[in-house]
C-alpha cells in the first residue's frame, strides 16, 4: 500500500475572469470560485517548521487569482488545467494538484446551483 499524500486545500478562491464561449461574457466578465487540493509531503516543513520546505497557500491563491483574471479562454477546462499546470510548476513541494473551476453565473437557460469541471495533475 502506498503512503498518502500530506494535503493543503483551498476552496472558494473567487476573482473575476473574462472566460467563456458568449461575447457578452468576455466582454462583461463574471466571477470564477477556484477549488484546490494540493499534495505534498510535509515531513521537512513540519520538522523544521519552515515555510520554505512547503508552498505557502497565500502564494498559491494569489496564483490561482491571477490566472483566473488573466489571459480570456473559451472553457473553464482550459482555465483548470492551466491552474494546475502553473500550480506544478511554480510551488516545488506540490506533486499532484486536483483543481476545480466554479462558473456560478454560466449562462444556462435553465434554474442550476453550480457549474465546475474538476482535473487532476501530478508530477
Amino acid at each position: 500500500m502506498g503512503t498518502r499524500a500530506d494535503l493543503i486545500t483551498l476552496r472558494g478562491v473567487t476573482a473575476v475572469g473574462h472566460h467563456g464561449v458568449l461575447e457578452f461574457e468576455r466582454r462583461d466578465g463574471q466571477p470564477f470560485v477556484v477549488d484546490a487540493v494540493l499534495h505534498s509531503d510535509f515531513a521537512a516543513a513540519a520538522a523544521e517548521d519552515d515555510l520554505t520546505q512547503t508552498a505557502s497557500y497565500a502564494e498559491v491563491a494569489e496564483r490561482i487569482t491571477q490566472i483566473v483574471s488573466g489571459e480570456p479562454v473559451d472553457l473553464i477546462e482550459t482555465l483548470a488545467v492551466r491552474i494546475a499546470n502553473a500550480i506544478l510548476a511554480e510551488f516545488g513541494a506540490i506533486t499532484a494538484a486536483e483543481v476545480t473551476v466554479h462558473k456560478p453565473q454560466a449562462p444556462i437557460a435553465v434554474p442550476f446551483d453550480d457549474v465546475a469541471v474538476t482535473v487532476f495533475r501530478e508530477r
